[in-house]
């Protein structure tokens, strides 16, 4: 059985979100406090993280921060009672792969879980192969979100692979940072495209020899990112 961690210091939430998780047959696991919260995630194997930004002990975004960079892949949802726009994009920029504002409906938030579930290897064990990208040492398997440089696994968030995925699948094709913004992330954001400058970032240090000098995902000054042609 799936396990799902919520780390929320409201209890009343946690327990309305139990129960309807729960409805889903996955394990759920909560931790009121975002210090314990990382422990678990770091000791145990989750398919879906929910978290708080404010909570006690260790904020949301440093507990985000923490998981992504000791190269968990989990993927992150995120919660607040804010509703600036600068931190549901900061928010996407640390790492998390979605972000819902307080107060927020159960039935869009089970749909939102869902959809990070179906990314989560560990949650989806049946998925058949679809269709593999080979792109120089690269392999991409888009129905198993599986991807392999040099025969070996790459640990990517659903949001690295979806970039990755989108920008392969069309080597040599332009996109602007909104353009990629828009088509992973579902969002418009107008002057905050460096969420996707981060992204890229990452990525390039888990696939690029050298990120400075990158093989398969060029900048193209004045527009954005394309995958090399070339490979």
């Amino acid at each position: 059985m799936a396990k799902v961690l919520l780390i929320e210091d409201e209890q009343d939430l946690v327990d309305l979100l139990t129960i309807h998780l729960k409805d889903l047959d996955l394990e759920v696991h909560s931790a009121l406090n975002g210090r314990i919260g990382l422990e678990k995630v770091l000791s145990e194997d989750y398919a879906l993280i929910v978290l708080d930004l404010m909570l006690p002990g260790m904020n949301g975004i440093e507990v985000c921060k923490s998981i992504r960079k000791a190269d968990n892949p989990v993927p992150i949802l995120m919660l607040t009672a804010k509703s600036e726009e600068f931190d549901k994009v900061f928010g996407l920029e640390i790492g998390a792969d979605d972000y819902m504002t307080k107060p927020f409906s159960i039935r869009e938030f089970i749909a939102r879980a869902k959809a990070l579930l179906r990314r989560n290897r560990s949650y989806n064990q049946e998925s058949k192969t679809g269709e593999v990208l080979k792109r120089g040492a690269l392999s991409i398997d888009s129905e198993k979100h599986k991807v392999l440089l040099k025969g070996e696994k790459v640990e990517l968030t659903p949001k690295e692979f979806d970039l990755l995925y989108l920008l392969a699948q069309n080597p040599g094709k332009s996109y602007t940072r909104s353009a990629l913004l828009q088509q992973v992330w579902g969002y418009d954001f107008s002057g905050y495209e460096h969420t996707v400058n981060s992204h890229i970032n990452r990525l390039r240090a888990k696939i690029e020899t050298n990120p400075d000098q990158p093989l398969y995902i060029n900048t193209v000054w004045g527009v954005g990112y394309a995958f090399s042609e070339d490979i």
